[in-house]
């Protein structure tokens, strides 16, 4: 058989070269393959990216990030914390049982919204104590005579009366004067009084854990007195509320937690009810307490403090002195205060005991008293309130007397009668022999 060479008769054993070209431009079966595979991967990726951003986008826009943020991060179940912030941790922050734990493990935020951790003694129960007014001033009946006798808090308050008050999870007093050695006193004013910065010590004696200083004897010294107050305080580390360097701070609640419950804290005063009081109100740029004689801020404070919390106590300066009836100024705010939201109120300045009244589950302790504050022999008490997350498991009045620059629990004939006298002067509320309190 003849080969057929071609043109240039070379001798060739493959097939013409045009047949070889278009062979070579051929692709194989398997490239095809991993093309085609190729494209479909890319087009899908790109389809799962835009629906991603969709999706993500669509997360925002229902309000369902805010949960998945907080899920994330740790802050869960506090109305109070900002979801949006971002921890500074590469990890999630580790989840606590308890629905503040993630707060309680972020010491900065505590610090600058005034949150305090307070163990709690009793399981399921935080333990509220409140007494009226105290004086360390050494130039009244009551320092003066503490001091010669020795100085210890033991001579001024029974250690039993004082053991009680330690046994409290939380303690609260209203500081009736400020802790300063400068300033100079109200002009005119009757009583003007001050304490030695260093007896702010005597408030760990009494068990203390937070002081109201909304009163009308805090600005006794002028605004010098007021800002030695407030940095005396903060030195010592004790939360106070009701009085600030403007009125921001004034307002300003103190919360605790507790057993797992927040409690806010709001104090105001309505003394004296003028125009221009000796007890100045704090302003946007001045110094001063929180005055709630027109009374708006103060409900608007305390609906917002119940939004941020689970329990919100009102510590309220207001009556009239050495009168047991409450006035018509505290019957027209007490209903109101409830209404917005507070869930416990105690008032102080008549300088004796007045009675107490429900509104709704609201109790309303109108006067404490006098609990260490002069000469004079009067009854006073000491209030107990134990709480838990479904609110007031129980409110206790505890009798006491003030006598001979001393204070003690009231026993036997004395226990019953002041008893019998809260009975008489409260409102629809039965106090039993050992000064539980129910509402009629």
């Amino acid at each position: 058989m003849k080969i057929w060479y071609g043109n240039d008769m070379k001798k060739n054993t493959s097939m013409p070269n045009n047949k070889k070209q278009k062979r070579n431009k051929r692709i194989s079966p398997g490239l095809t393959f991993l093309l085609t595979l190729s494209l479909v991967l890319g087009i899908g990726l790109a389809a799962m990216l835009v629906y991603s951003e969709h999706a993500d986008k669509a997360v925002i826009n229902s309000g369902d990030w805010r949960e998945d943020i907080v899920e994330t991060i740790g802050y869960k179940n506090d109305n109070a914390f900002d979801s949006s912030q971002e921890t500074n941790s590469k990890e999630p922050a580790e989840k606590d049982s308890s629905r503040y734990g993630a707060i309680l493990s972020d010491k900065e935020y505590m610090e600058s919204n005034h949150i305090y951790e307070k163990p709690n003694k009793t399981e399921g129960i935080v333990t509220l104590g409140f007494a009226g007014d105290i004086l360390f001033d050494d130039e009244y009946a009551v320092m003066a005579n503490l001091l010669r006798r020795g100085g210890s808090m033991e001579n001024g308050i029974s250690e039993s009366l004082l053991s009680k008050m330690q046994d409290m999870d939380i303690m609260m007093i209203n500081n009736e004067f400020p802790y300063t050695d400068r300033g100079t006193p109200t002009q005119d004013k009757m009583f003007t009084f001050r304490a030695d910065p260093s007896t702010v010590n005597y408030l760990d004696d009494m068990g203390v854990d937070i002081v109201s200083v909304a009163n009308n004897h805090i600005f006794d010294f002028g605004e010098m007195g007021l800002l030695d107050t407030l940095s005396i305080l903060e030195e010592k580390g004790m939360p106070y509320v009701g009085a600030g360097r403007n009125l921001e701070e004034a307002m300003a609640p103190v919360y605790f937690i507790s057993g797992d419950i927040k409690i806010a804290v709001v104090s105001a005063t309505q003394i004296e009810r003028l125009d221009n009081p000796d007890t100045r109100g704090a302003t946007e740029n001045t110094a001063g307490v929180f005055r709630c004689w027109n009374p708006e801020k103060l409900y608007e404070v305390v609906a917002r403090a119940k939004e941020d919390s689970d329990f919100v106590i009102v510590y309220i300066h207001w009556g009239t002195e050495n009168v047991a009836e409450p006035d018509w100024a505290q019957l027209d705010q007490a209903p109101k205060l409830a209404e917005a939201g507070a869930d416990l109120i105690i008032g102080d300045h008549p300088h004796c005991l007045q009675g107490i009244q429900y509104f709704g589950k609201v109790p309303v302790i109108y006067s404490l008293g006098n609990f260490w504050f002069n000469s004079k022999t009067v009854d006073t008490c000491l209030i107990q309130v134990d709480i838990s997350e479904k609110g007031i498991e129980s409110l206790q009045f505890i009798p006491a007397i003030q006598e001979g620059c001393r204070t003690d629990f009231a026993n036997g004939e004395e226990k019953e009668r002041i008893i019998s006298y809260m009975n008489s002067i409260s409102y629809s509320v039965t106090i039993d022999s050992e000064g539980f309190v129910m509402p009629e």
